[in-house]
């Protein structure tokens, strides 16, 4: 029988380049959640694919940028330890833009760490000049030894396969780290709360999800019964915002329950009853107790 093959991957990237759709897109689920506004994810989330004899984990950090409060170096520092600690990393890079440099910085880490890695050039659907795209990838491959490169596109599902395969092949003979019909290690508290983060960042101004905490308080099956209760609190850092969010009459916070409401229950596959509150924790962002009361690990020992 053909041997299985496992590897520990990390998706980095710049912000908003599409790192948590294609992670999304390969897995068949959204264990990521995915907004158009930069800097969604603020967390290692890992997703395990298992196909063929093949089980990738995958790693999805947060976007690469300059830290301006407590929970920017947080972010910051994870996608350190996500990188430090894998078989290989898979960089996207969003079709048709020169490399910046958070980008050239990440293939320095590479080189420093002799780390192999795969390059996903991502939205060549919203890319009429196939030439640009050619030109793109030459220019990277002259800056890194990518194992491979492959445009692709986590709207339309372009080139997922193709990125899949060359993933795998890059992955070294090994035992299945986690169960075959392991989607994520991430708790189903996290999971519930991320959907409604998500929701904020589609429907919100800019700044007022990006200063709000989701945390899921209690999270219970009915007995015999098919239906979740989950009791959820939005933490914000104004009380201008505590307004925004919830809108004229309850009619934003109603929209942001009704719409996680139906993520949950497709992910979840039961009924669930969602309560929301919005409460007011001033400058949480820098506080390094209501950082890790929210359920962020810091190490203040760390340089980052």
């Amino acid at each position: 029988m053909e041997a299985t093959k496992t590897a520990f991957i990390a998706i980095v990237g710049k912000p908003n380049v599409g790192k948590s759709s294609i992670l999304n897109r390969m897995l068949g689920e959204k264990i990521a959640i995915v907004s158009s506004k930069p800097q969604t994810t603020r967390t290692r989330i890992m997703g395990v694919l298992t196909e063929n004899r093949a089980q990738l984990v995958f790693i999805d950090t947060p976007g690469l940028h300059k830290p301006r409060n407590s929970l920017d170096r947080f972010m910051l520092r994870s996608i350190n330890e996500s990188v430090a600690g894998v078989d290989f990393c898979l960089l996207v890079v969003e079709a048709g833009r020169e490399a910046s440099e958070e980008e050239k910085q990440l293939m320095e880490k590479f080189r420093s760490l002799g780390l192999p890695a795969v390059l996903a050039v991502n939205k060549t659907d919203t890319q009429q000049d196939k030439a640009a795209i050619a030109r793109q990838i030459a220019a990277f491959a002259e800056m890194y030894a990518f194992e491979a490169v492959v445009p692709c596109s986590a709207q339309t599902g372009e080139g997922i396969e193709e990125l899949k395969e060359e993933l795998k092949k890059l992955s070294p003979e090994g035992e299945f780290m986690f169960d075959e019909d392991t989607l994520t290690d991430q708790p189903e508290r996290v999971i519930a709360a991320e959907m409604v983060r998500e929701k904020m960042l589609r429907l919100l101004d800019k700044e007022v999800p990006h200063g709000s905490a989701v945390f899921v308080e209690r999270m219970k099956e009915r007995e015999e019964s098919d239906i979740i209760d989950i009791d959820a609190t939005i933490y914000c850092e104004r009380s201008t915002h505590k307004g925004i969010i919830i809108g004229k009459g309850g009619a934003m916070l109603k929209k942001i329950g009704t719409y996680a409401r139906q993520d949950m229950e497709r992910f979840f596959g039961c009924k669930i009853n969602l309560q929301i509150w919005v409460k007011v924790k001033e400058d949480w962002r820098n506080k390094e107790s209501a950082l890790r009361s929210l359920g962020y690990e810091l190490d203040t020992d760390s340089d980052e």
